[in-house]
């Protein structure tokens, strides 16, 4: 039994006649987060999780029509029956999980197995068949255990302050943001950028506190971040926006940090392997634990996950789709402010 195909507009699921985390115009729109490569404009109608709503409105516009759902509520599509499931990935991020006459299929979207404390942890979803993305699907990257991690951001911070320098972290205005804000928070006053604290609001909105922050005025106040904890989103590393800001050290928060030689990375004084994805460890873990049939490996290192899994005895094959390795799309969008 076949319950998706990948299509030119996305994921489709033919006998509920909606879509996954489409990226052309549908009128159905099954979401599983809310960055830009996952959730796109043009919809006529959107399903995702209560988190994951004002997420959306924030970012493609308060006049969509766009109904929610709690996570392992289950709701029935033309006979589809459909349940959003955690999945570590960032606020409101969900596994979508179909049913029909007995056979399941999880398209899992972006995913992380670590507990961050900010996002609903991973859930383990059994199925038949299982939609997996390989953002990090290298033995190489195999992250810290977040309290170490967050050591490491604590540590740079207190030895910044001690040189009289002002750390300036760079991460995504989703989900990465809000993470480093949790790390720092009694280390000193924060100051983000306005994409970041746009989307703060989101978070408040459904209930998540987030450490005390200030949205900075680089561009008439850069001197009163002097010495204190700056969060931006990438897109201003290098700008005339940064330059500003008096005695600088700059770290940059990615996954891709892992390895020196990542893209930018001389363009900082530091960096963390922060990231939002499951690493090569949590993967394998993943899609082994699901008992799954058959595996779609859909971005990233496709070719060599999905060459893996089949020498290990997994069936899995590569699919094409839109799906990007990180989230550089939603930053375009929330850079749009009189800050940038």
């Amino acid at each position: 039994m076949k319950l998706i195909t990948f299509t030119k507009k996305g994921i489709y699921c033919p006998q509920g006649k909606f879509y996954i985390d489409p990226w052309r115009p549908v009128d159905l729109a099954v979401i599983t987060h809310g960055h830009a490569d996952h959730a796109r404009w043009g919809m006529k109608k959107y399903l995702c999780h209560h988190f994951t709503k004002p997420i959306l409105y924030q970012r493609i516009g308060p006049d969509i029509e766009c109904q929610s759902v709690e996570y392992g509520e289950a709701i029935t599509i033309n006979g589809v029956k459909l349940s959003l499931h955690p999945a570590g990935h960032i606020i409101g991020s969900a596994q979508i999980r179909l049913e029909y006459k007995g056979y399941v299929t999880v398209i899992s979207g972006d995913y992380k197995v670590q507990n961050d404390g900010l996002s609903t942890p991973f859930e383990l979803v059994k199925c038949n068949e299982f939609v997996t993305e390989s953002t990090f699907g290298l033995p190489i990257y195999n992250w810290l255990e977040v309290p170490d991690l967050n050591n490491k951001l604590q540590n740079w911070v207190l030895k910044n302050k001690e040189n009289n320098k002002t750390s300036v972290f760079i991460g995504y205005s989703l989900g990465k943001a809000q993470r480093i804000m949790k790390a720092v928070e009694e280390l000193g006053k924060i100051y983000v950028h306005y994409s970041i604290g746009k989307l703060n609001d989101a978070f408040e909105t459904v209930g998540i506190d987030l450490p005390e922050y200030t949205i900075a005025d680089f561009r008439e106040r850069p001197k009163e971040v002097e010495h204190e904890i700056v969060i931006v989103p990438p897109a201003l590393l290098d700008s005339n926006i940064i330059k500003k800001i008096p005695d600088l050290a700059t770290a940059i928060c990615s996954g891709w940090m892992q390895v020196r030689g990542a893209r930018r990375w001389r363009s900082a004084d530091a960096g963390f392997a922060m990231s939002d994805h499951a690493d090569w460890k949590g993967l394998l873990q993943t899609v082994k634990a699901t008992e799954a049939e058959l595996v779609h490996v859909t971005h990233g290192q496709t070719e060599v996950f999905s060459k893996y899994l089949n020498e290990i005895g997994i069936k899995a094959d590569v699919v094409e789709t839109l799906y990007g390795e990180d989230e550089e799309e939603s930053e375009k969008e929330t850079l749009e402010t009189p800050e940038s």
